[in-house]
């Protein structure tokens, strides 16, 4: 059962931006810890971001200065703004999160993963 749902991925020119969204599935769902990984073809899946309960970040140093993980807790989403991309960038990009119903944690969660193809 899909728990997150990812959205935002595309095909863009090395220099362009786009921004991923990962949204709890369901209206009672809250994310606490969150993180963004990637999985270029032939490679293993790598942390890119990660974000904490208390909006904490991180950043793996191939990414520093170029992405964004933010949150917006109203609306349930995690997002991952990519400016100034690159070839290398090219990946299948998933979302992690801890779910929450209140002060109940449901579980850790994927979602689908969505496409980035980045051109040069």
């Amino acid at each position: 059962q899909v728990q997150l749902v990812e959205s935002g991925g595309g095909l863009v020119q090395a220099g362009g931006s786009l921004r991923l969204s990962c949204a709890a599935a369901r209206s009672s769902f809250s994310i606490n810890t969150a993180a963004w990984y990637r999985q270029a073809s032939g490679n293993q899946r790598e942390l890119v971001a990660t974000i904490t309960s208390a909006d904490t970040t991180n950043y793996a140093d191939s990414v520093k200065g170029r992405f964004t993980i933010s949150r917006d807790s109203a609306k349930k989403t995690v997002y991952l703004q990519m400016n100034s991309l690159k070839p290398e960038d090219t990946a299948v990009y998933y979302c992690n999160a801890i779910l929450y119903i209140a002060t109940l944690r449901v579980g850790d969660y994927w979602g689908q993963g969505t496409q980035v193809t980045v051109s040069s």
